[in-house]
Order: C-alpha cells, then structure tokens, then sequence
C-alpha cells in the first residue's frame, strides 16, 4: 500500500517551496527557488539508495530506480517543479482539510475567495477524502509538485519493495514548463528511455494522448512621446493603438467563448505606455495548420491599426513552443497502450481524452520521445482557489507501480 502520510508530507515540503517561473528572465531556470527543489529531491533520492542521482547545472534532475530484472526496455516517469507566474507562489500557507464535506470552502487568507462547488464540480466528489488547498493569496503548486512528490513516492515504494520485478525507471524533474522551456536542457539521448510519462493533469484516471499545438505572437506597437501639454499633431499613442489592434481579434475566438477541439487567439500579457505598447497572444488549437489563418488575423489587424493611427509602427514576432502529442504517440502505440492496462488491472476505467493546454510531453514527444500525461489530482490550476486531492494522488501512485508491472509483462 502507497504510504499516504509520506506522501503528504512530501506534498507539504514541496509547495512551500517558491518556484514560481519567471518570463522573460533570461537564464534557465528562470528562478533559484526551482534550484532549491531539484537541490532537495537529489538529496532525498540519495536517502533512499539511488546513487545516480544528480542535478544539472541548468537544475534538472535525473535519477533511475535500478531494475531487478534484465532485458525490459526503459522507461520514465515525469513532472516539473516549476509553477505557473499567474499568481505567486511565494509564502505558500497549505490548508489540509481531513474527511473533507464536499462543500464550498472560504479559504482563511482571503475570505473573499471561495472554492464552489457550483463552478468546480469535482469538488463534490472529493467528499470523504482528504484535500489541500491554499489559504487564497497564493497558488498551491499541485501543478506540478502533486506530480512531483508521485514520482518520488513511487521511486520510495519501489526502493522497498524489491519484490516487484521490473526494469530501470528513469525518473526526469523538469524546470520552467511553465513558461514553456520545460525540456530545453533536457539531453533525451543521457535518459535513455523508450516512453516516459508525465504525471501532470487533474482528477483521476485520465490519460491525455492528445494536448494542444501551441505558438506565442509577441506584438510591439512603437509609438511617439511627448508630454500631454504640447502633444497636439506631436504625440503618437501606442496605448491606444494597441486597444485599437486588439479590438479587432474575433471574440469567438477567445478561450471564454471556445470548448472541445476549438483553438484560440489569447492576448493574455499586455505592458507599456505611450511611447511603446507589448502585447503576448497565445495562438491555440489541435491542429497547428490554423496557426496560418491565426497569424493572418493578427498581421491584418496590426496593418489595419497602422493605417488608422498615422505614425504607429507595428511588429509581431512568431514563436513556436510545441505541438499536439497525438501524432507521436501514434508512432509508439505501447505508451498508451500500458497506461490503459495499468488501470484496468487495477479495476478502474481509464479515461482518453485531450487537453486544451500542454504538457512537457508535448515536447518530449515531438523530439522523439513519447509522453502522454497522466492525472495527478490537481484542481483549479494557477488560481488561489487551487487544491488538491490526496487520495486521487495515491491512486496516480498506483497507476505508476503497474506501469512499472506492464512494461515487466511486455519483456
């Protein structure tokens, strides 16, 4: 049985960690703290017998759990230490709540912010069980670090228990996925695995084989200051350019008004002033061949700005930071194929489906190495309302064990 108080309690030491990504910083990982978490785990994997632990000088971690049967291809195991800059991660104050109600829940640091039930509908069926969540002025860091103390669970119970047989585990902890660099140092070739698979989604029992393709458009919108005083036929606003520009952006195809297999165009960064405006858009959707109709969206309406506003100047930058896993994985059917076997052998119903978001197995995959995305039991995800769920942390534990069972079996 999955030792669920450890596991908690390596839950807890993790998040209270900052390491909140940061764009734009310009060094890899973007924070010290994701140094401090990848300097922590290297130590406690040491404690539990795996000499090969190390750290990069860029902080990603590497490990293997060593096998105690020959000749059974490798795998890995996946998760990123890093949290999302949406909302900070620094003085993180966990809340765990035992035999939880399944009602809403007003966290104590912000009794403005409340977990409903109304808008979170996983929340009812986490009744009786046992939650964490914040205490409403900052993110937990359930995504990833949920992930992370799994993995390190799963290398744990796998250290003491020689008895179950199986091969090499490679086990990967990845910084700034965040903020999409999650495997930019990352040497595929040094882990040596066939598969791997990130434990990096939410409820239970799922499996992500597919995961949006994903650019970024950065558009800088360049215009004239002067003081407001003498400004007449002088000044050039770029504020008002860039509101210009973007109310040109069709709002259907915004995240608010899109579901399912609809991809989006998502201004979600915009800074400046006068004299020089930046906006961030995300460019989203399952099939990256739309990326071309997004990008005309964009130009048109930074050439139609331009021609409005005399003496703007305006430029987009593309991107390209992953692409749809779907496609990868078909290539390597075993990957998903084992994770469906590892449920049911557990009696459970996994559940296929796709992410309108990414994973660093977006990545992974598309360099060669295919990584569906497995639950972590993670909730409200880069939000103050962020919780999660112990017992559904425990079960994506199990899961790793008979994964760890079916590659043995494949031998």
């Amino acid at each position: 049985m999955i030792n669920e108080q450890r596991l908690l309690e390596r839950f807890l030491r993790y998040v209270v960690i900052n390491t909140t990504a940061v764009e734009d910083a310009g060094k890899y990982p973007s924070s010290e703290g994701q140094l401090v978490l990848g300097k922590l785990l290297v130590q406690e994997l040491h404690a539990m017998g795996i000499a090969d632990a190390e750290q990069s000088e860029f902080g990603i971690v590497m490990a293997t759990v060593p096998g105690n049967v020959k000749g059974i291809e490798v795998f890995a195991f996946n998760s990123h230490v890093d949290t999302s800059p949406e909302t900070t991660g620094a003085n993180v104050q966990p809340n765990v709540i035992v035999n939880f109600d399944g009602q809403d829940i007003q966290l104590s640091g912000d009794p403005s912010k409340v977990i409903r039930a109304a808008i979170c509908p996983e929340l009812p069926h986490a009744k009786g069980k046992t939650i964490i969540t914040t205490d409403g002025t900052t993110l937990l860091g359930g995504d990833d670090k949920a992930g992370v103390a799994i993995i390190m669970e799963l290398a744990n119970y796998l250290m003491e228990n020689p008895v179950i047989e199986h091969g090499d585990v490679r086990l990967l902890f990845t910084c700034d996925e965040e903020i999409g660099k999650g495997v930019s140092h990352v040497d595929i070739a040094k882990l040596g695995a066939k598969v791997c698979y990130t434990f990096d989604g939410g409820e239970q029992d799922i499996i992500d084989n597919e995961t949006f393709s994903a650019d970024m458009a950065l558009v800088r919108i360049v215009g004239v200051n002067i003081h407001p005083a003498i400004a007449k036929d002088r000044m050039v606003n770029a504020v008002r350019a860039a509101a210009e520009f973007l109310s040109q952006l069709p709002p259907e195809l915004s995240p608010e008004r899109t579901a399912g297999r609809n991809g989006f165009l998502h201004p979600y960064v915009i800074d400046g002033g006068v004299g020089e405006v930046t906006i961030k858009i995300l460019l989203r959707d399952f099939d990256a061949n739309r990326f071309t109709d997004y990008r005309k969206i964009l130009d048109e309406a930074a050439e139609a700005t331009s021609a409005r506003q005399a003496g703007i100047k305006i430029d987009i930058e593309y991107t390209r930071q992953y692409r749809n896993m779907g496609e990868g994985l078909s290539r390597e059917p075993h990957a998903v194929e084992f994770a469906i076997a590892a449920h049911k052998a557990l009696g459970r119903e996994p559940k296929l489906q796709f992410i309108r978001g990414g994973t660093d197995g977006s990545r992974l995959t598309e360099m060669g190495l295919p990584t569906p995305n497995l639950s972590s039991g993670q909730h409200n995800i880069h939000s103050p309302l962020e919780w999660a769920c112990l017992d559904e942390m425990s079960r994506a534990c199990e899961v790793g064990l008979e994964i760890a069972k079916q590659w043995r079996q494949a031998k």
